[in-house]
Order: C-alpha cells, then structure tokens, then sequence
C-alpha cells in the first residue's frame, strides 16, 4: 500500500493531443535531475506498468515522461514519431540536459527508431525489440479476436506517411487464429512467435524496413533472449550486431543475449517494484520457458538490472558530447 501512495503523490504533468500534440505524463524525479528518460513500459502513460518504470527510473535520478498511443487506445498503428518529436523539444526547454528513451517489446522498436531520427536522444534501450518496422495493428475485440492487423498501416508514421513495414502473411481473423493456437499448444501466455517467422519468411525484410540503427546517437543498449516466444529477438539483436560493423556510425552499442529471459527481460529490481510478493510465480505462469528454466531467468534479469544502471549512471555522467 505505502507504494501505491508513494506513485500517487508523485509530482506530475498531464499532456493532451488536443492541447501539447502527445499524450504522456510528465514526472519529475526528488532529486531535481536535469536529465530526462522517455519511458514507453505499459499500455498507457499513467497504468501499473508505467508508473512502476517511473518509480524504478526515479531510483536511478532522472526525471519521466511516460508515452503512449492515446488513451484507451491499445494498438500500435502509425503512431506519428512527431510526437516524440515535440515530447523532446518540452523536455528541453523544461530543464532537461540529457534526454533517453526506453521501450520494452513493439515499444521497444518505437525507441529505436524514434532515436534514429531524433539525435538529442542519448540513450537508447530497446528490451526485446526487433530491428525492423512492422504492419500496424489494433488489440481490443473484434469478430472473437483480441487483436488483428491493419491493412495499410504501419506501426509508425512521420510527416503524415507511414513508414515502410513488414506486412504480416496473415490477415484478419487468421492473424490472431495463429497467435491464439501457438499460445494454447504452448502453455504461455502468447505467443506469436510463428506469425513472425512465417511473415518473414514470405516477406523477406527489405533496407526500406529496416531501423537504421547506425543513426542513433550516444548509447545504444540492446536486451533480448533466445527464449523469446513473441518474437525472434535473439536473431534481431545479431543482425543489429552485424549492422554496426558494416555501417559507419558514432553510438556505442552494448548488446546482450540471454539463453534463457523470456520476452519479459526487466531488470530484477523493477520487476519486485511492480510486484512486491509473487514476482518468479507471475513469470513461471507467463511463459513456460521461466517454469523450466527459474534461475536463469532470474540471474539474467539480475544481470539486466546491473546492464540498466549502468548504463543510465555512466550516461549522466558523461559530459555532452554524444550530439555532435
């Protein structure tokens, strides 16, 4: 209870569509940071998830902007990046030095490649992210699914036009009919693993849709895990590996694999921050993987806990020269 009080008494600010062009909530860290992480964690910019990432983030003396879609709105359909664009630019002229962001899963993309347009962010960290932009998609309920495609849309747009996508080789109900099978025969709770393999496989990823990573400024932090039943994060990561020694670029880039993580890779810490009493038997109910394997997941998510820290404390300290 003292820590669902603690979040509700946090100093914030809410931003509108209608009135800022994004919607996101703006919390300032105890400690007056001048340093400011864009936290995409949760389905909307003030739920559970989002406001544990503030609490988590806070420890490590930064202030929060936390982003989503819109409200209510639980898809991931060309999502204007302007509006990262103008969360950066109020960031700035609000007493922000040094500017991050970090995404978990599809958000996870959308932090890569909002930082590969946008060279005032500084760090970037991508949990489980892919290294390519996919067709858009809206979850909610429709025809007995929970989630399905959208035709013509990507997951991102800038300046009015959506941004070069995957298109996925099932529609509309089939989609989630794949997911939905996977997710039963597996035993976790989704998996859309196969609908991933199998639209690349008819579609090979083109340079179009790729995220040119090489663009990012300052640090690049890439967590993933062979394990990864949304997605094949594992092979992602090694072609992003790839991508750096082939590409010129200036960012420097730390990546990591985990043989076992799941799709869930949160530092350890933030985990028990989000749920006190019951952390490891949420994970061994979410995917089969942390039933069989325990104690590698939590070891690489104690080893993601230090690879974050790190990462944002060597990224306050050093003086600014990551821009130019």
């Amino acid at each position: 209870m003292t820590d669902i009080k603690e979040m509700m008494q946090m100093q914030k600010r809410h931003f509108e569509m209608e009135t800022e062009g994004f919607y996101g909530v703006y919390w300032k860290c105890k400690t007056d940071s001048d340093c400011a992480m864009i936290a995409m964690i949760g389905d909307d910019s003030e739920d559970y998830l989002a406001r544990t990432s503030v609490k988590w983030l806070h420890k490590l003396g930064v202030n929060v902007m936390t982003m989503s879609p819109a409200k209510k709105d639980y898809g991931h359909h060309n999502y204007p990046l302007e509006r990262i664009e103008k969360a950066i630019s109020w960031l700035k002229t609000h007493g922000n030095r040094k500017i991050g962001i970090v995404g978990a899963s599809t958000t996870g993309t959308l932090a890569l490649t909002a930082a590969s347009y946008f060279k005032d962010l500084t760090l970037t960290i991508g949990l489980t992210p892919s290294d390519f932009i996919w067709q858009g998609f809206m979850q909610g309920k429709k025809d007995g699914c929970k989630e399905w495609p959208i035709e013509g849309e990507s997951l991102f747009s800038y300046k009015g036009e959506p941004l070069p996508y995957m298109p996925f080789c099932y529609k509309h109900p089939d989609y989630w009919h794949v997911i939905n099978e996977e997710t039963k025969r597996t035993g976790d709770m989704l998996n859309s693993r196969k609908l991933f393999d199998d639209s690349e496989a008819a579609h090979p990823i083109t340079e179009e849709e790729m995220i040119k990573i090489e663009k990012i400024h300052g640090t690049l932090l890439l967590i993933g895990a062979e394990d990864d039943v949304l997605w094949d994060t594992a092979k992602y990561i090694r072609r992003m590996e790839q991508r750096m020694k082939e590409h010129p670029h200036t960012c420097r880039l730390e990546s990591v694999i985990y043989e076992h993580a799941t799709h869930f890779v949160f530092p350890e810490s933030m985990l028990k921050t989000m749920l006190p009493i019951g952390s490891r038997i949420f994970m061994k109910l979410a995917f089969q993987a942390a039933r069989k394997y325990p104690k590698e997941c939590r070891s690489a998510r104690m080893d993601i806990d230090c690879r974050v820290r790190n990462a944002v404390a060597k990224w306050k300290n050093r003086k600014d020269t990551d821009k130019k």
